[in-house]
């Protein structure tokens, strides 16, 4: 059924509610100071209301990356996860919730140990999905990172992309689209690497491989501010987070309008989406049955 495109539809995309970070970003502490996240709470409920509101209903809310705060193996991680399941819950059941692994779910060098813990408590660390003739890739994007600790993982994600790739040319998608939590780049293809992007050589390949298989646009977070660019016709867009920002913007969610021509999308205040919903531009293309 969803291989076929029946007109334009949305989704929302989040990224880091992170909770932990705020209390231990302002104390100077990020590996111990996360005991405290009533804040990121708050930020996720609001995220949550917004989304409820919403009239027509996006077909998913996927959030990219970064969860909790707390690292493997720390000791608050699993009330952080536990919280964050609870707010999640309370999510309009016709909206499906897709998850993205970011570093601090599985670990800047991620193990076998860490991934499989991920997967049992928030679903496959790598996945496709279909929806209304559009082809989802959701990438663990750490294997890109690190993969010392795991080589055989990053091998196996390669080829399976590979097979994925072959089956959205031979389905004929209208549009494949990509979420991962680390950016490509953050606003130009060949910018120096640093923590917040991927090794160039890294990145060059996987660049050319989208731009070559037609994907139209990687969605990201982990920057926990906006940035973006292109490459070619492949378009990187980094959302700001849900929870601690580390810039000048909001708190916030991004909607994004899939068209037959087109993949159109504005960053949103969790407070503008809340009280003013989706702007009447968006609307009138959803409106458009192509």
């Amino acid at each position: 059924d969803e291989y076929q495109w029946r007109g334009s539809f949305y989704f929302i995309q989040g990224a880091d509610p992170q909770f932990g970070l705020i209390k231990s970003w302002a104390v100077g502490d990020t590996k111990n100071g996360d005991d405290e996240w009533g804040e990121e709470i708050k930020l996720a409920e609001q995220a949550v209301q917004a989304i409820n509101k919403l009239n027509p209903k996006p077909k998913f809310f996927v959030l990219c990356g970064d969860l909790i705060h707390g690292m493997p193996g720390t000791q608050w991680r699993k009330d952080q996860e536990q919280d964050l399941k609870n707010v999640l819950k309370n999510i309009d059941q016709n909206v499906p919730l897709v998850f993205v692994s970011g570093n601090h779910d599985i670990g800047n060098t991620p193990t076998r140990e860490t991934i499989d813990t991920y997967c049992k408590n928030w679903g496959d660390d790598y996945f496709s999905f279909w929806v209304g003739g559009v082809f989802f890739l959701v990438l663990n994007s750490q294997l890109y990172f690190d993969s010392s600790k795991c080589p055989e993982l990053k091998q196996a994600q390669d080829v399976w992309l590979n097979e994925q790739l072959a089956v959205a040319e031979k389905q004929k998608s209208k549009h494949i689209i990509v979420f991962q939590h680390i950016p490509l780049f953050l606003k130009k293809p060949d910018e120096d690497h640093s923590y917040f992007n991927l090794e160039k050589s890294v990145r060059q390949e996987i660049m050319e491989k989208f731009q070559k298989a037609g994907i139209k646009a990687v969605f990201s977070g982990h920057y926990h501010r906006n940035a973006g660019g292109f490459y070619r016709g492949l378009e990187m867009v980094v959302s700001s987070a849900i929870g601690c920002q580390l810039g000048e913007d909001t708190h916030g969610l991004r909607v994004v309008v899939v068209t037959d021509e087109e993949i159109v999308h504005r960053y949103y205040s969790l407070n503008e989406l809340n009280s003013q919903g989706i702007e009447k531009e968006l609307l009138d293309m959803l409106a458009k049955q192509n």
